[in-house]
């Protein structure tokens, strides 16, 4: 069955425009009410703001609701924010919690299954279909990616391999042992993989992978064709985000891998400018949940930077363009505004270079200073790490406007956490 067939969409998906906005609008008047009565932060909040759930009377009204933000949060942490007693959440997961209190999430068993139908919603999307072996590299425990995934892949019908994160060269034997139709990991960490197959003296092209679905992080089309090319696969991206329930809130179709189409009838979109918070073409993710019961999220600010777009694959559902970059990973350097992505764009062309990069921010002499650490290619000689320092650096300056210095480090020497690479260390407060 062709996943562009409607015969493998649920009934949801089938809806036209003017049913989804009316679903989506009973939704969020249930959420709104249910918020306002069970989590005592969102009651002073819309009290503060003059607003009250019977206000919303159409889904423009949303726009006069006051936002959700991470640190919110951490102010109600552990369970300020959730809507149900204890003993009817039957999972709790939470962000990594690197700077600061983590932020926590909590689910009833209806979120779980909810959670499930829309993973599996996304992997159908994806190209995969019941009977399929998913091999699942995404990190398990509370980080939401591994059993997000996992449960996904169950509710579709699909034989689940949970591998986890991690022992690459143990991934690489049981995915050439145990024959997967399916990957699910974060992009960065598949090109570790990749990097495994080669070193194990395995072509990569000769798995039996057809599918990977990759997240967790923001990637390039850069980084999608050297990935399609190095494994012969067909790459799409999933998005999704732990306060609003975990990945597969949006997901790019196969068909058309021209960004995510958002579930719409679960998760209700807006984007704002950062600056203003006035609702704009292009600007800040913002999303409302619209059947959480454990923890309902009000025009929570994702800080992901995007714009909405028609559907086209799922045409009843937007899309969001491609993650552009994140508010609070934009670098101002010298007056430059400047994201990881544009320098990934630069570094994965580049002979000698892998696609694993660091950018260090520190002081010299009272300004600011970026170093791009980047990983060289096991393969790659002296002379050629130097060449293409030489040539980043000169790429950066002609393409972005900034100086700066890169170090060309051995391989596998970058910090990695849950399959993703820290991309900024900011050492500025050190310095």
């Amino acid at each position: 069955m062709s996943p562009s067939d409607p015969k493998a969409w649920d009934d949801a998906e089938l809806m036209s425009v003017d049913e989804l906005r009316a679903v989506q609008l009973q939704r969020l008047q249930w959420t709104l009410r249910h918020a306002y009565e069970n989590v005592p932060a969102y009651k002073a909040k819309f009290d503060a703001a003059g607003v009250h759930p019977d206000d919303c009377r159409d889904l423009t009204d949303l726009a006069r609701f006051p936002f959700t933000s991470k640190q919110d949060l951490r102010d109600n942490y552990p369970f300020g924010m959730f809507a149900v007693p204890m003993e009817q959440v039957s999972r709790v997961h939470a962000s990594s919690g690197t700077t600061g209190r983590p932020t926590v999430v909590g689910y009833t068993a209806q979120d779980i299954d909810m959670w499930a139908t829309v993973m599996a919603r996304s992997i159908r999307a994806a190209g995969g279909r019941p009977g399929d072996r998913v091999h699942v590299a995404y990190g398990y425990g509370l980080f939401t990616g591994g059993l997000g995934a996992h449960y996904g892949a169950e509710k579709l019908g699909c034989t689940v391999i949970p591998m986890s994160g991690g022992m690459t060269a143990r991934q690489v034997q049981l995915i050439t042992d145990f024959q997967p139709d399916i990957i699910m990991l974060t992009p960065t960490y598949m090109l570790t993989m990749i990097d495994e197959f080669v070193r194990a003296g395995l072509d990569p092209r000769k798995t039996s992978l057809r599918l990977g679905i990759f997240g967790a992080e923001p990637w390039t089309d850069e980084m999608r064709r050297e990935i399609e090319e190095r494994v012969g696969i067909d790459a799409t991206d999933i998005y999704g985000l732990s306060e609003v329930v975990g990945p597969g809130v949006a997901q790019e179709c196969v068909e058309t891998k021209d960004g995510p189409h958002i579930w719409e009838d679960h998760f209700y979109p807006e984007v704002i400018d950062p600056v203003t918070a006035e609702i704009a073409e292009e600007g800040e993710l913002v999303f409302t949940s619209l059947t959480k019961q454990a923890m309902p999220v009000i025009r929570y600010r994702t800080r992901d930077l995007t714009r909405l777009l028609p559907g086209t694959a799922r045409p009843s559902f937007r899309r969001m363009e491609r993650i552009t970059g994140r508010t609070d990973d934009m670098i101002i350097l010298r007056g430059v505004n400047l994201f990881p992505t544009q320098i990934e764009e630069l570094v994965l062309p580049m002979a000698g270079l892998a696609p694993h990069f660091q950018l260090v921010l520190s002081r010299q002499a009272r300004m600011d200073h970026l170093t791009v650490r980047v990983e060289a290619r096991p393969e790659a000689s002296t002379d050629l790490r130097g060449e293409a320092s030489e040539n980043l650096v000169r790429q950066i300056k002609d393409r972005i406007g900034v100086t700066v210095d890169v170090a060309v480090v051995d391989p596998d020497t970058l910090e990695r956490s849950v399959g993703k690479l820290k991309r900024i260390v900011d050492r500025r407060k050190v310095d």
